[in-house]
């Protein structure tokens, strides 16, 4: 079980997050999170983006986190969903992760936490943002 308090956290909402792939920046859309007093949930990355137009990518792209917030996330886990609706755990190693090697489209759930350093399983802050790529 994982408790929630208001820690250091400095700003009414959890920061932007966009992803960066070959140098050109595109938004991710906030989803569900807990952030101060406040929580807030939502439906899920295919439901969010539904009507949305995918990031385009070439297979095996570098695709960056970009986060402009001090102190940046101490937990992080990336989901990916694909056209079947089969989800897997991606690794997310420096900031980024690599898109897949098919084509298709594929859509990501990425989830940050700010776990308080001194209490065990305590989170000051998470939140949860949605983006599809297509891999072409």
């Amino acid at each position: 079980m994982i408790g929630c308090s208001n820690g250091n956290l400095t700003s009414s909402k959890p920061p932007e997050v966009f992803i960066e792939i070959a140098n050109e920046k595109y938004e991710t859309k906030l989803g569900t999170y807990c952030w101060g007093n406040t929580c807030v949930d939502s439906a899920g990355p295919v439901e969010m983006l539904e009507g949305k137009v995918p990031v385009k990518v070439k297979p095996g792209e570098k695709v960056k986190f970009l986060m402009d917030y001090e102190p940046l996330p101490n937990s992080v886990y990336l989901l990916q969903i694909n056209e079947e609706k089969k989800e897997q755990e991606v690794l997310v190693e420096d900031h980024g992760f690599t898109a897949p090697a098919q084509k298709g489209l594929y859509y990501y759930s990425y989830g940050v936490w700010w776990m308080d350093e001194k209490q065990e399983n305590v989170s000051n802050g998470d939140a949860f943002y949605a983006f599809a790529l297509e891999v072409e």
